[in-house]
């Protein structure tokens, strides 16, 4: 069976990998879109304009009816770079509003705004799954999250005796694992989960590719 790697900005791909490219949209991008390759394609909050929404939603609109679009984003908050809140909000919530019409994941970049991300949830009562890729907080935090329905995505902090990422993956048995941007194969993250679970490669990885296709259906 092979390796899910969720989120990977890695072009390349790897034999026995199953890896799913998160790209940016934009113009180029639009006409340059792999037709078979699994990816995920939405308006990340470090590049997205209000100013140019409506016309990246258009675009938006059809290229993630492709069949190879796994889901939406990175879409999401970060307090720390891009528009204001106020700005990403809305356009997160486009972006929301999208997925669940035509019922497809979304990923979520989330930076100092997890009570934000909360409350759009809820007031949006979103049904469609919403995955926070590389969470790297507290393990308290995951555990709020996880208990208002989101879904978690560790990368290379797995790796990290003690981290929250490590502590959360002992105590939860339904989450995701990614490279994002990082060196680290996505072989090593399995394996050092696997560890933590205290179970096989094999089971992790089955266990991992089962809840991705009942997320999709």
């Amino acid at each position: 069976m092979d390796f899910l790697d969720i989120h990977t900005h890695k072009v390349a791909t790897q034999p026995g990998v199953i890896s799913i490219q998160s790209l940016s949209l934009t113009i180029d991008i639009f006409l340059a879109m792999p037709k078979t390759k699994p990816i995920s394609v939405g308006l990340h909050p470090w590049f997205a304009k209000i100013d140019h929404l409506e016309l990246q939603m258009k675009y938006l609109t059809v290229v993630v009816n492709q069949p190879n679009v796994k889901q939406i984003g990175e879409c999401g908050l970060d307090r720390l770079r891009g528009e204001n809140l106020e700005n990403q909000t809305i356009i997160l919530e486009k972006q929301i509003e999208l997925a669940e019409k035509i019922n497809k994941p979304l990923i979520l970049h989330c930076v100092k705004c997890f009570s934000e991300l909360i409350a759009i949830k809820e007031r949006l009562k979103v049904k469609v799954p919403m995955i926070i890729h590389g969470f790297n907080k507290n393990e308290q935090l995951g555990q709020q999250l996880i208990d208002k329905g989101f879904l978690l995505s560790f990368g290379i902090t797995a790796l990290k005796e003690n981290s929250g990422a490590a502590k959360l993956i002992q105590s939860t048995d339904q989450f995701f694992l990614e490279t994002d941007d990082s060196d680290i194969s996505i072989e090593e993250i399995y394996q050092a989960a696997a560890i933590l679970k205290k179970c096989s490669i094999d089971e992790l990885k089955a266990r991992i590719f089962a809840d991705w296709k009942n997320l999709k259906s």
